[in-house]
């Protein structure tokens, strides 16, 4: 083909190319932005503790397991934070099925998250022995809860205060004490597929 019967051509060559390459460059934006939002919740949530394993896939006992967002060794003991990302209002109550979230005229349910917490409380149990298990539903500040926060239920900006650091002789004979367990269930673990950011 000839230059000439390329030339009609050429500006539609041009469009696509620059269509293109604005389409890559929004996609390269929402990419790091969605990055740089997961290691900020990252570094939010394992500042609490000593040490941290993250998207963990906890043995059950019965061949499966249980995926973990982050399990934290902590001056408390373990730690098991389960971080939800649900925009809008959320309604939800110990004794609720469901949850319930209303985002402007979106409007969906999702299965109270407590039970599965209390799942991953007792597998964890099981292979830490006698350290201390906590866990915690931590929302971001996506979403609101205006009827208040159900039980084992946290915002992310108040996880910090939930569970303080101790001063460092305390904190050191803390750790110290629960290292063991820890180690253990560091054995035990494995990486999950699953992602924490949902």
């Amino acid at each position: 083909m000839s230059r000439q019967m390329l030339r009609p051509f050429l500006p539609w060559v041009v469009l696509v190319l620059v269509v293109a390459l604005v389409v890559a460059l929004v996609w390269f934006i929402r990419w790091f932005r969605r990055r740089r939002a997961r290691k900020a919740l990252q570094l939010a949530v394992t500042a609490v503790g000593a040490d941290s394993m993250i998207d963990a896939l906890v043995p059950d006992g019965m061949g499966a397991g249980f995926h973990v967002d982050f399990l934290l060794l902590s001056v408390h003991g373990i730690l098991i934070i389960d971080v939800r990302e649900v925009q809008g209002n959320i309604f939800g109550a110990d004794q609720m099925a469901e949850w319930t979230v209303m985002d402007g005229a979106r409007r969906f349910t999702f299965v109270n998250p407590q039970s599965g917490l209390y799942d991953r409380i007792a597998a964890v149990r099981a292979i830490a022995g006698e350290v201390p298990i906590e866990g915690r539903v931590v929302f971001t500040r996506q979403g609101k809860f205006p009827k208040g926060l159900p039980k084992w239920t946290l915002m992310l900006d108040t996880l910090a205060a939930e569970f303080p650091p101790l001063d460092s002789d305390a904190r050191d004979a803390a750790l110290a004490h629960y290292r063991e367990g820890w180690e253990r269930l560091r054995a035990a673990v494995r990486p999950s597929s699953m992602k924490h950011m949902r």
